[in-house]
């Protein structure tokens, strides 16, 4: 009997059986391996991203930022002091103007009426003050005539008194020099009251110049107060701005003193001239570390990409809502705690933009504080 010859492209059995083992074996291995790996990146990502996150922790805490930050800058309501009709608006709304340029004129015929009245008053102050010097001369001499009168009646009545003694006269003769001597003083005392008012009307001293006269500084100083209101009649820019709300003005409006015109708001740019601001109200959390001095950067929504530089200039004294119209009612029953913002005013020195910045942007304002967390809690900062 001859033996089975197998098929060589067949394998055995027990062949195939020990690689389907081995295979298995190796598919074992690799699910343990693929397992571990699993186990160990999941442990060790977590632990990077924890170790990386605490390092930034560490290293963070410098800055402090906030996009309730506006650009703010100096501006005036411009208002005259003296009433009048407009009659020429020299400026146009979004003009740009410089110190002492003329944003409008008032009707100036009745102020320089009222010039001319003043000046008339005050020629007549002057010829007053001359003839009362006059006037007060003509009193001394006046009264060194009665005192004439006056030495003359006292002669006589001390002779009248003698020969009264001696028999010599009537008693009636001796009254009647008594009388005369008595109106002659009584006169005399009157001319001296009289002259001592006009004296005192001349500042008490007749000799003093015309010009150093109380009456006449009076009448000068109306003069003066009508030639300011003269000139205050052409509103100038008291600094270097942009108008606003210039449209409300026309020739014709009645400007009352004392109340508003039309605004100017300070010229901004790059390099503010004048002055101009960032004023960011950070929360009263964010202040442990913020000093007067630190640098600081902001950027406006308005233009993308472009950087602002400066410094704190001030902290405020208050948060935004102490001297608000409706302040916090802390006291109350229903009180709730809310975490305070502080406006902070941020001064501008540069930026990389040569763009103007507008009152009321929105910026994002962010400020070194120089300190880290790390070092806070290894110092104790």
């Amino acid at each position: 009997m001859s033996a089975v010859q197998s098929d060589p492209g067949t394998t055995p059995y027990a062949a195939r059986s020990g690689t389907l083992a081995n295979a298995g074996g190796l598919i074992a291995r690799l699910r343990a391996d693929r397992a571990l790996l699993r186990r160990v990146l999941m442990i060790g990502g977590v632990a990077i991203v924890a170790a990386v996150a605490l390092v930034m922790w560490l290293f963070g805490g410098r800055y402090v930022s906030t996009d309730d930050a506006y650009v703010q800058a100096g501006k005036l309501m411009v208002s005259t002091d003296v009433s009048g009709l407009v009659k020429d608006v020299e400026v146009k709304e979004g003009q740009e103007v410089k110190k002492g340029d003329v944003l409008f004129r008032l009707d100036t015929q009745p102020f320089q009426i009222a010039v001319q009245n003043a000046k008339a008053q005050l020629d007549q102050t002057a010829l007053q003050i001359d003839a009362m010097k006059q006037d007060y001369q003509r009193m001394q001499a006046n009264i060194r005539s009665q005192k004439a009168q006056v030495e003359l009646a006292q002669r006589n009545y001390d002779r009248y008194a003698r020969l009264l003694k001696a028999s010599a006269i009537s008693e009636a003769t001796y009254d009647t020099a008594r009388l005369t001597l008595s109106s002659a003083r009584d006169q005399l005392a009157s001319l001296q009251h009289a002259a001592d008012q006009q004296l005192a009307m001349l500042g008490g001293n007749p000799d003093a110049p015309t010009r150093e006269q109380p009456q006449y500084l009076e009448a000068q100083a109306r003069l003066n107060e009508a030639q300011r209101q003269l000139e205050h009649s052409v509103v100038r820019a008291p600094f270097a701005g942009v108008v606003a709300e210039v449209d409300s003005l026309q020739p014709g409006t009645l400007v009352i003193s004392a109340m508003s015109a039309f605004s100017t708001t300070s010229a901004v740019g790059l390099v503010a001239t004048h002055d101009t601001w960032v004023e960011a109200h950070l929360k009263e959390t964010d202040l442990t570390h913020v000093h007067q001095g630190d640098p600081a950067t902001f950027t406006v929504d308005t233009y993308p990409g472009c950087t602002w530089y400066g410094h704190v200039g001030s902290v405020s004294v208050s948060t935004g809502s102490a001297f608000s119209v409706l302040p916090a009612e802390n006291a109350s029953g229903n009180w709730v705690k809310v975490v305070q913002r502080i406006p902070v005013k941020i001064a501008i020195d540069r930026g990389n933009c040569d763009r103007n910045l507008r009152v009321g942007m929105s910026t994002i304002a962010s400020i070194d504080t120089g300190q880290r967390r790390w070092y806070r809690m290894l110092f104790g900062g």
